[in-house]
């Protein structure tokens, strides 16, 4: 399984917004040069993400992005659908086709049960426990994510 770079640098600029947006919001311009993510694509990401409700804008000079609910409050369950719904999603069933019993045997045996496992995992797991996890890894969660 292969995670795009939309969900890879999401994650990465929710922790980074976590981060720093304790005391102030924290401009799309600060996570690009911290992270070295290209603040165009960045901008996307971040649509996204508080389009999802899991961020907060504040326009003007002073501007940026700071978590709409604490870090704590923030399923990584809600973060990967945000950024790409089909990571999670259940495999379609086919229909019409000479392979259709085997590809839906694979389903069942198979995709539909790693992704059982992996909405279990991210429906346990928030923001908070990501960060921890990164911190546990490293020194600094900033060590570990530079992309």
């Amino acid at each position: 399984m292969r995670i795009s770079t939309k969900v890879e640098y999401g994650l990465v600029a929710l922790t980074d917004i976590a981060f720093y947006s304790e005391k102030n919001v924290v401009s799309t311009a600060d996570i690009a040069k911290r992270q070295n993510i290209s603040q165009k694509y960045l901008e996307q990401i971040l649509m996204r993400l508080k389009q999802a409700g899991l961020l907060k804008a504040t326009k003007g000079a002073g501007g940026g992005y700071s978590l709409s609910r604490s870090a704590d409050k923030i399923l990584m369950t809600d973060v990967l659908d945000a950024l790409d719904n089909s990571l999670l999603a259940d495999n379609e069933h086919y229909e019409d086709d000479r392979l259709s019993e085997l590809k839906e045997s694979a389903n069942v045996c198979f995709w539909n049960k790693i992704n059982e496992q992996l909405r279990r995992f991210t429906d346990n797991m928030t923001l908070r426990d990501f960060m921890s996890l990164c911190s546990e890894h490293k020194q600094s969660v900033w060590d570990l994510y530079v992309i």
